[in-house]
């Protein structure tokens, strides 16, 4: 069968369509995450944290689809990835499901008793189904920047040598934090728009404001620690983007700074660093103007430029190894075979427009704002 598009274009797409799903993701799934995460501190009283929970009561299950496709995407287009990040970070990988799991139990339970004691409880599992997944989403991230400590053997068979424990260092829990700051600012955007004007709104945006400039403050520390910590890797050699996926068939060196070093090569990326700064800016202005739509816009912006900033950064790599540079992925030795990307990108053609599509019109037949009077007087709300 006769391939249209060269290997070199079609794993390059998928590194960009990883992005694009990862990035989708936090845009939709991230936005519950952080009502979840805000729900004990916005809402006080029973009614008004009903209202903030059927902000997103009718979208949250549909979003889990683009957690689905990421996982999928990475264990069909980048199988080696898949491997060692499943294995290797499989604790944490628990204590995120585990969370994600705990989620829409605490939906589907929380208003079945009238009991105060009860519904605050289930309010505080709602609370670590959206913190502890936007926590360890971003000490992961933390942990691909710094290198997770793998390594191949010659018949290409993975040791990892890390613990749960050793996830989290001073700058894993900084990416950590910026995740949550993130994805809270984001949660808060989205009730900008979703809830009506009374203290639930005004506690928002005063979260909103400290999240947005725990933000900005969060992403610059990051940044300079990446440039001044050592981080970063490079390629030797001759590398062949068209050849066969195999890991040590590729050299990689230590390269301090490394991390920057595209952001010479193409300018034009500097764009995601701005708009990770720009956001949360306009964010900040939307709440002074008690603009939601210009509130949310910024919060998504910030998500798509943060997120977009570490995977434009490291380019070609995906995951590098901190115990054996030869062993980090890449873009050019860590994909599957031609034809599968090929198939994949059509199967992703057809059906990425059919999950935007619907998923833009459940977000229009659904779309208005909730009250405190629709909350009580309708008896199918959580």
């Amino acid at each position: 069968m006769h391939i249209p598009l060269d290997y070199e274009t079609l794993r390059v797409t998928w590194w960009a369509l990883l992005g694009v799903l990862l990035i989708g993701f936090a845009l939709t799934d991230g936005y519950d995450l952080g009502v979840g995460a805000l729900l004990p501190f916005v809402g006080r009283t029973d009614q008004e944290r009903r209202l903030v929970i059927n902000a997103i009561a009718p979208h949250w299950e549909g979003h889990q689809v683009w957690f689905i496709l990421g996982g999928g995407a990475i264990f069909a287009a980048w199988p080696f990835v898949y491997a060692v990040s499943f294995s290797g970070f499989y604790l944490a990988m628990f204590l995120v499901l585990a969370a994600l799991i705990l989620r829409p139990v605490a939906f589907k339970y929380r208003s079945k008793h009238a009991d105060a004691a009860w519904r605050s409880r289930w309010d505080w599992a709602l609370f670590v189904g959206g913190f502890v997944p936007a926590l360890v989403f971003g000490v992961a991230v933390g942990n691909v920047l710094v290198g997770a400590p793998f390594r191949f053997d010659s018949d290409l068979r993975m040791t990892y040598e890390g613990s749960l424990l050793g996830l989290f260092t001073p700058f894993t829990l900084l990416t950590g934090l910026l995740s949550v700051a993130m994805l809270a600012l984001h949660g808060a955007g989205w009730l900008a728009v979703k809830i009506e004007e009374g203290p639930v709104l005004v506690r928002t945006r005063a979260i909103a404001r400290i999240a947005a400039l725990a933000s900005i403050a969060l992403f610059l520390i990051g940044g300079i620690m990446v440039a001044r910590g050592g981080m970063g890797l490079a390629l030797t050699g001759v590398v062949d983007t068209q050849g066969p996926s195999n890991p040590l068939m590729s050299a990689s060196v230590t390269a301090p700074g490394g991390w920057l070093a595209n952001y010479s090569a193409y300018p034009w990326m500097a764009l995601a660093p701005v708009l990770g700064l720009l956001g949360p800016l306009v964010a900040l202005v939307g709440i002074a103007k008690r603009s939601g739509a210009l509130n949310l816009i910024g919060t998504a912006l910030a998500t798509t430029g943060i997120i977009a900033t570490v995977g434009l950064s490291m380019f070609p790599f995906i995951l590098p190894s901190s115990i054996d540079p030869r062993s980090s992925l890449t873009v050019w030795n860590a994909s599957s075979s031609h034809m599968t990307l090929f198939i994949m990108l059509i199967v992703t053609v057809i059906f990425l427009p059919v999950v935007l599509g619907y998923t833009a019109w459940v977000m229009k037949m659904l779309g208005g704002r909730i009250t405190l009077r629709d909350v009580e007087a309708n008896p199918d709300f959580y």
